[in-house]
């Protein structure tokens, strides 16, 4: 079937304009004015704004970790997804130390295949180093992984700084892109005794245990790391100012370092972690929430293009979860829901109050991460003969946020109340109408996607 939709405002990072949009099968066929297709259906977007479909490059679908497992599977976590306009995420497969990079990969296709709303692909955990995973390095590649993680922090999952050089020696090889989560663990970890020693087992400490010097030193670290090693690198979920302040130091020196953040952080801030009766440990993630001079910071790094990519990092935990941390804070599991909302918050709080445009919207959601995790011009764009994975943005009236809306499996929404400007009226995954006002239609329609190396 061919769907021609007319008259809307069309977005691109580049620029927009009004025009028509002829979809035929997957694809966009062609855009123009004054279009006329006799054997297309006619959707009227008038007064509407058509982005790129939204790409999250940074989820945590059906994960164990902190002896649970994450309230959002592939199923409630792709249906949320494309609910909020994200029509592509970028999950981690995570083999545990001592498995194969392909025993991860192959059980996190069995997590998501036949189940995801949305189109996904996967980066790779590294976890552990050893021959076995150097030989797998580029059967990866072969399989549609061109991106990887690795932790400074977090026992089970960092490989200590020789291993990780040599990870990155190994990235510029291959041709690949490593994100890394910046902390100092050793210190945290100082912080983490002395707090409990003092009886300090609240929400609250979990910021003063992890504080943005420390998310900064990690950032500082990991960069002259590459430096020696000559490779890009990605930060992921930065959330302090001291951190941008790191990668700006490293781009002078001439350094190429792409940075992500996330919405929490730039509209969130620690007060939250005070609020009574074990509230503020729905907040608890790491990096955790920060001041408002960060936020401010973040907003300012993100119009300037110091901030290439804005992804949720969405990782989800009932109430229910959450209580197992009441009377230690250590095990709050970490981790918020936000892929329903990432869209919406981006239009209201950055394009409505003119503090990005719609064209840095879409840059930060949709070019940028198709373009860095090398899905781009196949995705991350309305051109024609791209995927016709398109976000129909009404930007009247107002919404709002509730946990009785959501459609993620979450008790709870970490922005309720909010009011939001306009709403996402329809969604469209490769030409196919898969959400329509609020309503999912098509709720296993993803394909997993060849992702090819980085052309940002």
């Amino acid at each position: 079937m061919k769907r021609l939709l007319k008259g809307g405002t069309i977005v691109n990072a580049d620029g927009r304009m009004v025009a028509d949009l002829l979809i035929h099968g997957e694809k966009i066929e062609k855009i123009g004015t004054d279009l006329v297709c006799e054997d297309a259906q006619i959707i009227d977007v008038t007064g509407k704004l058509l982005f790129p479909g939204f790409i999250d490059a940074h989820t945590h679908f059906d994960l164990d970790v902190c002896n649970t497992t994450t309230a959002d599977d592939f199923y409630t976590g792709g249906r949320s997804a494309l609910r909020g306009g994200t029509t592509m995420v970028i999950d981690f497969a995570c083999p545990n130390k001592g498995e194969s990079l392909q025993y991860g990969l192959d059980l996190w296709h069995k997590k998501a295949e036949g189940k995801t709303a949305c189109d996904y692909g996967f980066h790779m955990t590294i976890d552990d180093w050893n021959d076995g995973i150097i030989e797998e390095l580029p059967k990866m590649f072969e399989q549609g992984i061109s991106s990887f993680k690795m932790y400074m922090t977090y026992p089970a999952m960092m490989i200590g700084d020789e291993a990780m050089f040599k990870a990155l020696r190994k990235m510029k090889e291959l041709g690949g892109i490593a994100g890394v989560h910046c902390e100092n663990a050793g210190v945290i970890d100082a912080l983490i005794a002395e707090h409990k020693a003092e009886g300090k087992l609240e929400p609250s400490s979990h910021p003063e245990c992890r504080p943005a010097v420390l998310e900064a030193e990690a950032i500082s670290r990991l960069l002259k790391m590459a430096e020696v090693a000559d490779v890009p690198v990605v930060i992921v979920h930065l959330s302090s100012e001291a951190g941008l302040r790191e990668v700006e130091a490293a781009r002078k020196r001439g350094q190429k370092v792409y940075v992500e953040t996330c919405p929490h952080y730039l509209l969130l801030e620690d007060s939250k972690y005070s609020l009574p009766d074990f509230e503020g440990a729905k907040y608890v993630c790491a990096p955790p929430l920060r001041k408002d001079s960060d936020r401010e910071a973040l907003w300012n790094a993100v119009r300037n293009g110091v901030v290439q990519t804005v992804s949720t990092d969405h990782c989800s935990f009932t109430l229910g979860q959450k209580a197992a941390g009441r009377g230690d804070f250590t095990k709050i599991p970490g981790g918020m829901p936000g892929v329903e909302t990432r869209g919406v918050l981006l239009y209201t709080f950055g394009v409505a109050e003119n503090r990005i445009s719609a064209e840095k919207m879409v840059e930060v959601l949709s070019t940028a991460p198709a373009k860095l995790y090398g899905a781009y011009p196949r995705k991350g764009v309305l051109a024609e003969g791209s995927d016709a994975d398109i976000v129909v943005y009404d930007p009247n009236g107002t919404t709002e946020i509730t946990a009785k809306d959501q459609v993620c499996n979450v008790d709870y929404a970490p922005y309720e109340g909010i009011k939001t400007a306009g709403h996402i009226s329809q969604v469209y995954l490769r030409g196919t109408l898969s959400v329509d006002e609020g309503e999912v239609l098509l709720d296993r329609g993803g394909q997993y996607i060849h992702r090819g190396r980085s052309c940002l």
